[in-house]
């Protein structure tokens, strides 16, 4: 059997959609430059990764020697022994950053979860979803987290055991909750380190800071018990995807074992997608260290350049530290439609990844905007 004429088609126009928008996505943080053309030849088989890739499993189409050496990379990375940590790639953010608020909420039953105002929206949901009792915090102008807030808010409810969700990377402005100031607040709020649990958010910056000369404070090594990053933003998956990492001991306190797949699980999903560690590991294997925060620092240069051609042209474009994402003031609908910009409230932003080489795209959406500003 075969598709009709018509239906062929349709996946022609869509294909060719595709490729005219391929690099059009500049409000969103998703690298296009990853090449897994030599991953096609995967595509016919079925991959299901579900339990855990350290034990053996009866389905054995799966792409667990893959996703461990993606946990390895990403222990080193977040500085933590790989003995000390365990960790999966999940489909996206979100499920790490439920993974993370799961066993806050496994360590501390009846602790409360902080999150600033500037959190991704998702969180709202996995509070209602994890039943944990949500607390939402002041945000300081730049979008990081109003520390002063957080320990009043936690003296309020007179919170033995909170659970604070740290963003590494906010969706607007990308701002970045200090970790260590968190810890130092609350050492001097009273609290012991093991009182409290700490996931870091670092969906996108996760990917960026550790390859800065300057960077906060968010990993393990750092103090966080979990951390979660996108694949399919700064690495580039075609597929959504995510890895998370949190401290075996932590771990320990979910795990199952699962007669019917001869494993034990220690994740949120049941079936897991087994291409997506293989685009994972295609992206981080492809560079050296050195190559990654080659790419990684042409970004952040490309970035500064938005801004001051913006400030050059008197239009007020600003971006925090360590941060490949410029925020603007929110231009005419006209502008938002045509580049697909996302905005909150009075501002704009745009952000730079990967496959951008060159400024030729950040050029045409400037001029765009400062024509706007004309009118």
């Amino acid at each position: 059997m075969s598709l009709s004429l018509r239906d062929q088609e349709k996946l022609n126009e869509f294909y060719n959609f595709c490729k005219e928008n391929k690099y059009h996505v500049i409000a969103y943080p998703d690298a296009a430059d990853l090449d897994v053309s030599d991953l096609d030849r995967f595509n016919e088989f079925v991959f299901n990764n579900y339990g855990d890739w350290a034990e053996w499993s009866n389905y054995i189409l799966n792409t667990f020697q893959f996703e461990k050496e993606v946990i390895e990379w990403f222990a080193k990375l977040l500085r933590i022994n790989f003995e000390d940590c365990w960790g999966y790639v999940t489909n996206g953010g979100t499920e790490g950053n439920m993974y993370g608020c799961l066993l806050g909420r496994e360590c501390f039953p009846n602790g409360k979860l902080y999150y600033s105002k500037q959190t991704h929206y998702s969180v709202a949901k996995i509070v209602s979803m994890l039943r944990i009792d949500g607390r939402v915090v002041q945000d300081q102008e730049n979008g990081e987290i109003d520390y002063d807030d957080l320990i009043e808010k936690i003296k309020e409810n007179n919170d033995p055991h909170p659970i604070i969700f740290a963003n590494i990377g906010t969706t607007v402005t990308a701002a970045v909750d200090d970790i260590t100031i968190i810890q130092k607040k609350m050492s001097e709020a009273g609290y012991s380190r093991e009182d409290y649990y700490i996931h870091s958010d670092a969906a996108l910056s996760g990917m960026i800071i550790p390859f800065c000369d300057e960077p906060q404070s968010f990993d393990f090594a750092d103090g966080a018990d979990s951390v979660a990053i996108s694949g399919h933003k700064v690495i580039g998956t075609k597929i959504p995807s995510g890895v998370v990492l949190a401290k075996k001991e932590n771990v320990a306190m979910i795990t199952h074992e699962i007669e019917y797949i001869a494993a034990h699980d220690k994740t949120i999903t049941g079936s897991r997608n087994g291409h997506t560690p293989l685009m994972f590991w295609k992206g981080i294997k492809q560079y050296s260290m050195d190559e990654h925060k080659e790419r990684i620092q042409r970004c952040l240069h490309y970035a500064q350049y938005a801004v001051d051609k913006f400030n050059n042209y008197g239009i007020k474009a600003w971006r925090n530290k360590n941060s490949t994402t410029v925020v603007f003031p929110k231009p005419s609908l006209d502008v938002i439609k045509k580049w697909y910009l996302c905005t909150q409230g009075p501002w704009a932003h745009l952000v730079i990844c990967g496959h951008h080489k060159d400024t030729m795209q950040i050029d045409a959406v400037i001029r765009d905007v400062v024509a706007d500003t004309k009118k």
